[in-house]
Formats: structure tokens, sequence, C-alpha cells
């Protein structure tokens, strides 16, 4: 998504100074009042600030192949898996089986990943859909299940075993939650191979030719 930030600060270095040239000019140069040309000013801020807002975007969504429609799309569905990931998150540091520890890590590592990836380029939720959709929600309701159930002062057999199971089907959503991953960065160690594949290439020329120049010497 954009850096909220950074467009924060170029629209303000861009507003101010306009607003601050709209007053000079209309105060000075036309005799405005000096209520008039605050009011001038301030219009003449606002307008800056909504052109560069619209320019960053445009660039933005220009940048990662977005139409506008999709980038509101994609903003939605984060927006709610945030909120997800927070209850997440709750949920796992508020268990305290020790031995699902790791477990535990692995899944919010994996999940904050997707996460990240997808808000840096919004492109890539074409590829974790599944996630979004079908994964994330699994594996929020299975660990606020197993919270629960966890935290019961008195525990029996039943308890035990839905407990045990829970985590069973944890440990395969783990493994469906790496598949995410590994699918949402797929492009990346296809493009990485290829690039290495080239490099190669241009070892074993460099080498082939030093031969091929080594040969000639000698001959």
């Amino acid at each position: 998504m954009m850096n909220r930030f950074l467009t924060f600060v170029v629209q303000t270095l861009v507003s101010v100074p306009t607003a601050v040239s709209f007053w000079l000019v209309s105060y000075l140069a036309f005799d405005q009042t000096f209520w008039m040309a605050s009011a001038i000013a301030l219009g003449g801020g606002a307008a800056a600030s909504l052109i560069t807002s619209s320019r960053m975007t445009s660039s933005f969504l220009k940048k990662h192949h977005l139409s506008r429609k999709e980038y509101r799309y994609i903003t939605k569905n984060l927006n709610e898996a945030k909120r997800k990931i927070n209850r997440l998150n709750k949920a796992l540091f508020t268990i305290r089986d020790i031995s699902t520890m790791k477990q535990r890590l692995d899944v919010l590592r994996i999940t904050r990943k997707i996460y990240t990836l997808t808000k840096t380029e919004p492109k890539r939720f074409y590829k974790a859909e599944k996630f979004y959709f079908s994964h994330l929600d699994s594996v929020v309701e299975l660990t606020e299940n197993y919270r629960f159930l966890s935290l019961q002062p008195k525990k029996n057999h039943e308890i035990d075993l839905s407990l045990y199971e829970t985590r069973q089907t944890l440990t395969d959503l783990t493994k469906v939650l790496e598949e995410d991953l590994y699918y949402v960065i797929s492009d990346d160690i296809d493009h990485l191979n290829f690039e290495i594949d080239v490099a190669k290439h241009s070892i074993k020329k460099h080498i082939d030719s030093k031969f091929d120049d080594e040969s000639r010497r000698l001959k």
C-alpha cells in the first residue's frame, strides 16, 4: 500500500508553500482583505494537496499495474486481514502451552510475511487469495478455540481430545500457510533461478573464452 507518512510529507511540502504564495499574491498584488486572502490561500493549498495526492496515487497504481477499483478492493481486504491477524496475535500469545510455542511463532511469522508482502506489492494479493479468503479465517478460528479450551481451569478427556485434534489440525494448516507463502513468492524464485542460470552461462562463457585464448597462445 502507499506510504501514508510519505504522502503526507509530500502534500505538506507542496500545499504549504502554495498556500503562502496564494496569500501573498491575493493580499499584496490584488489588494484583497486579510480574511479573503486567507480563504483563497486555504483553497489554493487544499487544491494543491488534492492534486499532489492524486498524482502520487496514479503513479503508485501505474507502477504496480493496478486500476483504482482493484486498489480499493485490495485495500479493503487487507484492512480486514489486518484485524484478523491482530486477533490471531492476541490468541497466540495468551496460550500458555509451551510445547506449541514454536508452532505458534511459525504461524504468526508466515501470516505476517504474506500480509507484509501483499501490502508492499498489492498485485501479489491475487496470488494469496486462498490465504485471505480461507486459510487465514481457519487459523484464526482454530487458534481462538484452542486458546479458549486451553484456559479452562479443569479439563476432562473430551477437552484434552479436542485440544489434541486442534493441535494436529493447526500443524497441517501451518503447512498449508507455508505453501501459500511459497506461491506468493514463486515468481521471485523463478526470476532468481533464471538470473542464476544467466550468471552461470556468463561464467562458463568467460571460462571457455579464457581457455580458448590460452590454447591459441600456446600454439
